[in-house]
């Protein structure tokens, strides 16, 4: 588990959204898998917490765009017609799914 843990983390961060571009958008799917990439930036949100990274701290629920408000933003932006934008909400909803399967590995 030592080893799985941050494996599936950062292979579901930087790996997966390739995949989920090849999946959804494969006439552009390297456009679309940076994009979905890009949504990892809502881990900005880290650099608001004291400290910025506590490892027994599970961050959907307490950074702000770690919520389920967050989330639901991320959702509404998966009816907007334009490709980027469901790209986009997409990727951070994913962000959030694969924080959360984290905080479930740790026992949190």
């Amino acid at each position: 588990m030592d080893l799985l843990q941050p494996l599936l983390h950062y292979s579901g961060h930087f790996v997966a959204p390739f995949a989920l571009g090849w999946l959804l958008w494969r006439e552009t799917w390297q456009r679309a898998g940076l994009v979905i990439l890009a949504a990892n930036l809502i881990d900005l949100d880290h650099l608001l917490a004291t400290p910025m990274f506590d490892p027994n701290r599970c961050s959907i629920g307490f950074h702000p765009l770690h919520t389920f408000y967050a989330a639901a933003v991320y959702g509404l932006m998966l009816l907007t017609p334009k490709w980027w934008v469901r790209a986009l909400g997409l990727g951070a909803l994913w962000h959030l799914a694969v924080d959360w399967g984290d905080c479930r590995m740790m026992g949190l």
